[in-house]
């Protein structure tokens, strides 16, 4: 079990970290859950870390989204075109 130090230790470790390695210790976590042999205990703490990356990941993409719709709405941009931002529409 963790305790409260290696609780804060593990956020900071997330809060260094770049998008890629934080994306890549997600997916690392999701394959250890789907494993059959896995303790629950275990399965359940993989589980609580990869919600919080998952929102630290999910953070980061609307600060991405943020700053390409101001590039786009710049001075520069025509006025009467509205931005195109396919690559960030939820299409599930």
């Amino acid at each position: 079990m963790k305790t409260k130090s290696t609780e804060k230790s593990a956020r900071k470790e997330t809060a260094i970290k770049s998008f890629e390695e934080r994306l890549e210790r997600l997916e690392t976590l999701g394959e250890k859950i789907r494993q059959n042999d896995v303790p629950l205990d275990e399965a359940l703490m993989a589980f609580e870390e990869g919600i919080k990356i998952a929102k630290t990941l999910e953070k980061d993409l609307e600060k991405v989204e943020s700053r390409i719709e101001i590039l786009m709405n710049s001075a520069e941009a025509p006025r009467d075109e509205s931005p195109e931002l396919e690559l960030f529409d939820e299409e599930d």
